[in-house]
């Protein structure tokens, strides 16, 4: 067979030696070591011990394309190893392309100069524990098989983009000074930040995550945007600190931004999340947008405008959801076009200048049919709020959803303010049709409020049957025909007399002189069966009673002394019916 060499021109002198296997033989390509032909891994053993026997605290190390073995290296290391203080101190050090075959260790080591690992390959645990990069630290597409990074020291600029972490990683406490970048990069595991402090931008755009993302405690002084992103599970920035508006675009399952401190303007654009904001600080305008469609790149690589691979994402719904504002000061809050149906809003402050945009999502009521009594009813149609739901639930009211474990019932005493507010802002944005379901839901929570007086919840229970609180019109209007009918067969009953009175004049003459008396005989009360007193004559009669009462007007007829009471009622009940009606139809078309 054919002999085989690497196809691979690196600008440095390689070592040139060459291994042989069956049927191939390849060319190392580590950098030769000044002034020997060979690169570290292969120089004798005399030639080597002269080569770190030159070394000293503070040498420059390029070892570039080289196979480094885990007893070579700790060689190497204590050949710079500073003998009072026993730290590891580099000047310049370059090792791309370089292969570490076992484990790597430069915790606590002090890099004065630049320090590239471009390329590499670290076949072990890599740690960098406490290691200080006074200059730029570069792992441009250098792959990790475990890393650690925790309480590193990053005073310059910290190049990570499209490195492969194949398992965890942890950069907890760690400072970066200058730019951070990880665009690009594929993280198999967890990528931990817990405690990190950004002090220069940050780029993430196009990172990949296959578990979660964690950046609790974490402060970002000037980072103005993070992402586009993928992490497959969830991201944590719980506790972090952002002082500079930033954007962030996510596409995750779960964001936890529980304490976090906004101190700047704000926009989260996500995909899929699940947001948390439980006692979020929100100085300023804050936006949870869901994006439409996936992410694309834009680091201005070949893969410019494609869209981010999303992973296991793919597929599942993208809607994002809201978990909680509790604690929140919604003051500045714009959420356009989520998913509240699982939102805890309890606990928020002004929630009256909450705003909700685009296609926004609430809980309904549960469908299907109830009883109430004997008679199968069905639950109003409108928009709920979760805590609404689990109290329901809570009180055995059929199938609302329940409270999750270890989340508080909230009782229709604080529910109702919260309707309250929630109906003032959209009342305020001059949305009178969406601002009558939290009308609805902050009338039904003073109804069931057992602090209120009994009084009050008795004219709220009758407000509810007749109208639904002014929002229902086909229960007013069905109550209006209900009592319409009833008037019209009371009257055909026992209203309209049982002849039509007729007008009577009687008089005397005495000599030339003539006196007149005129008048009409009285209503005679109808008798006999009640079937012979219903007929098209007796109804139509009633019927033109009920039409005027309908309006306000008599109905100019003679009534027996039954019809008249009953004309006065409906004269007072039936139009109240017919304008609750129209309120209800107002509050649903008002601008």
């Amino acid at each position: 067979m054919t002999p085989l060499l690497s196809d691979v021109t690196p600008s440095w002198p390689c070592c040139g030696h060459v291994s042989l296997s069956a049927d191939t033989r390849e060319r190392c390509l580590g950098r030769r070591v000044d002034p020997y032909r060979r690169c570290l891994a292969h120089l004798g053993d005399d030639h080597r011990a002269a080569y770190l026997a030159q070394l000293g605290p503070g040498s420059d190390l390029d070892h570039r394309g080289t196979f480094i073995t885990e007893s070579l290296l700790a060689l190497l290391l204590d050949a710079v190893r500073d003998p009072d203080t026993q730290q590891v101190v580099l000047g310049t050090v370059r090792f791309d392309g370089a292969r570490f075959l076992g484990d790597v260790d430069f915790c606590g080591a002090y890099i004065k100069g630049e320090a590239s690992f471009e390329q590499a390959t670290f076949l072990g645990t890599a740690r960098f524990v406490a290691t200080t990069f006074a200059e730029d630290a570069r792992f441009e597409r250098t792959l990790f098989r475990g890393a650690q990074f925790r309480e590193a020291a990053f005073d310059s600029n910290a190049w990570f983009g499209q490195a492969q972490f194949t398992d965890d990683v942890r950069f907890d406490r760690v400072r970066f000074s200058g730019h951070a970048r990880f665009g690009l990069a594929a993280f198999s595991g967890n990528a931990a930040f817990d405690g990190a402090h950004f002090i220069g931008s940050v780029g993430l755009q196009g990172a990949h995550v296959r578990g979660c993302a964690w950046f609790d405690g974490a402060t970002f002084e000037c980072a103005s945007r993070l992402g586009p992103l993928v992490c497959e599970e969830a991201v944590d920035l719980s506790r972090v600190i952002f002082t500079a508006p930033v954007v962030i675009e996510a596409a995750t399952m779960r964001i936890w931004c529980t304490q976090t401190e906004w101190a700047a303007k704000a926009t989260l654009r996500l995909r899929y999340a699940t947001v948390d904001l439980t006692d979020a600080v929100l100085a300023h305008p804050f936006s949870i947008i869901a994006q439409t469609g996936p992410f694309t790149d834009r680091t201005g690589t070949e893969r410019t405008q494609e869209a981010l691979e999303e992973g296991v994402l793919a597929g599942s719904d993208a809607r994002v959801h809201v978990a909680s504002l509790g604690g929140v000061d919604a003051a500045h809050v714009v959420l356009h076009n989520v998913d509240l149906t699982r939102c805890l809003l309890s606990g928020a402050v002004h929630l009256d200048q909450l705003r909700l945009e685009g296609g926004y999502l609430l809980a309904p009521p549960p469908a299907g049919v109830r009883r109430r009594g004997l008679l199968p009813v069905r639950w109003t149609k409108r928009r709920t709020l979760a805590e609404e739901q689990h109290w329901r639930a809570a009180q055995g009211q059929g199938a609302w959803m329940a409270a999750p474990t270890g989340v508080k019932v909230v009782e229709p005493t604080e529910l109702a303010s919260v309707y309250r507010q929630l109906r003032k802002s959209f009342e305020d944005g001059k949305n009178e049709p969406d601002a009558a379901d939290f009308y609805y839901g902050e009338m039904e929570m003073r109804r069931h409020d057992r602090n209120r007086p009994r009084a009050e919840r008795t004219l709220l229970s009758l407000y509810w049957a007749l109208s639904g609180y002014g929002m229902r019109a086909s229960r007013a209007l069905g109550w209006l025909l209900g009592a319409m009918a009833a008037t019209a067969l009371v009257m055909t009953l026992w209203g309209i007399p049982k002849v039509v009175a007729k007008s009577e004049s009687t008089g005397r003459l005495t000599g030339q002189s003539i006196s007149m008396t005129s008048g009409t005989t009285d209503p005679i009360d109808p008798n006999g069966p009640f079937g012979q007193r219903i007929n098209s004559q007796r109804f139509e009669r009633s019927l033109r009673v009920v039409i005027n009462s309908v309006v306000f007007r008599a109905s100019s007829q003679d009534l027996t002394t039954a019809g008249t009471y009953v004309e006065m009622l409906s004269r007072i009940v039936e139009p109240a019916l017919l304008a609750l009606a129209v309120l209800a139809v107002r509050c649903r078309v008002k601008r």
